[in-house]
């Protein structure tokens, strides 16, 4: 099969790979279109120690089920050749507090797939069975595949609590920032703030019903603290550097939540003091329970959250190119789904 390889920093080729058998439990699936992540993109400058090279990325996938194990029959019957299905890329030991707990996510054992074993940036996937989820009746693979990204924005919702006619902020205008938007709207926010420096992306939060905050030309902490009384109820980091981290602990107001969802730095300094003080409090928000990423799904096939009309499809030949692009400049483009069709 052909398959996208990222071989080192900044390099990514497109190379002919053994295809993938399914195990006992696990189905073959034929991708049809797989989303480039904002994780993957630090991988492949080679910041995450996650992922090694050389490796197959890719863990935001739709496709068809070509093969199924002989278990699979038996644990999962609906899952057939021919159907449409997206996967959710963790999986766990299913045994310990957090699983009991349905946080499946901070499973000590998770694993990864598209990082601990080959991802979806190829033509053919092998995943297991208990993860996937057949699509709703009539959705294309390419809304399909939007389900991770959407379950992270679900969990980011979860975690904020009931913002019901709150104000609420978002640093960064991003996929998971576009997506945590409306979700905060689904959730009934009063009014919600979005901040991102890059204009393209600014506009898709405008299109998408946030308040948008232009942080060239303006102080986003003085725009909030002018247009709110004391702070929004929520606000969410979802870039992930120390001055995005600061900026959403001086927008918040008192007793105030931060959710805190990117990872742009690994560590950084952050005002304790400011926190104490104003008994704010810090979530820090990963990825999505096995409840988030099937209300995703279900979100999805209601059309009630969306990335269009600014998602780009491409050929998985093209990877590497749009992997520079959306480090240098994404500008109109809300997510890049590689095809291995094309």
């Amino acid at each position: 099969m052909k398959a996208l390889v990222w071989e080192a920093a900044r390099t990514m080729n497109l190379r002919e790979e053994h295809a993938p058998e399914a195990a006992a439990d696990e189905i073959l699936v034929r991708v049809r279109h797989a989303g480039i992540c904002g994780s993957e993109l630090s991988g492949y400058l080679g910041h995450n120690a996650l992922r090694v090279p050389p490796l197959i990325m890719g863990h935001e996938f739709a496709g068809e089920i070509v093969d199924a194990g002989s278990l699979v029959p038996t644990i999962r019957p609906d899952l057939t050749p021919g159907a449409l299905v997206t996967v959710n890329p963790l999986w766990d030991c299913g045994l310990c507090r957090s699983c009991a707990a349905g946080l499946n996510q901070l499973c000590g054992g998770r694993r990864l797939l598209g990082a601990h074993r080959p991802g979806a940036f190829a033509e053919l996937i092998a995943a297991p069975a208990k993860l996937a989820l057949r699509l709703p009746e009539g959705m294309d693979t390419r809304i399909g595949a939007l389900t991770e990204p959407v379950g992270c924005a679900v969990r980011i919702a979860e975690l904020a609590g009931d913002v019901a006619e709150q104000d609420c902020l978002i640093i960064g205008a991003g996929p998971i920032g576009l997506l945590s938007l409306q979700m905060l709207r689904l959730n009934g926010a009063a009014r919600v703030f979005i901040a991102e420096i890059d204009e393209a992306r600014l506009a898709m939060g405008d299109a998408l019903g946030g308040i948008p905050l232009q942080p060239r030309v303006m102080d986003t902490v003085d725009a909030i603290m002018k247009a709110t009384e004391g702070g929004v109820a929520v606000s969410v980091d979802a870039v992930g550097t120390a001055a995005t981290r600061e900026q959403c602990v001086a927008a918040t107001r008192p007793s105030g939540t931060l959710v805190l969802s990117g990872l742009h730095e690994e560590t950084s300094a952050m005002p304790v003091a400011a926190m104490i003080r104003s008994e704010i409090v810090a979530r820090g928000c990963f990825a999505y329970s096995p409840a988030n990423f099937a209300r995703a799904l279900d979100l999805l096939g209601q059309g009630a959250i969306r990335l269009d009309p600014w998602i780009q499809e491409a050929p998985l030949a093209e990877g590497g190119q749009w992997f520079e692009r959306l480090i240098k400049a994404p500008g109109d483009v809300s997510k890049v789904l590689l095809v291995p069709g094309l």
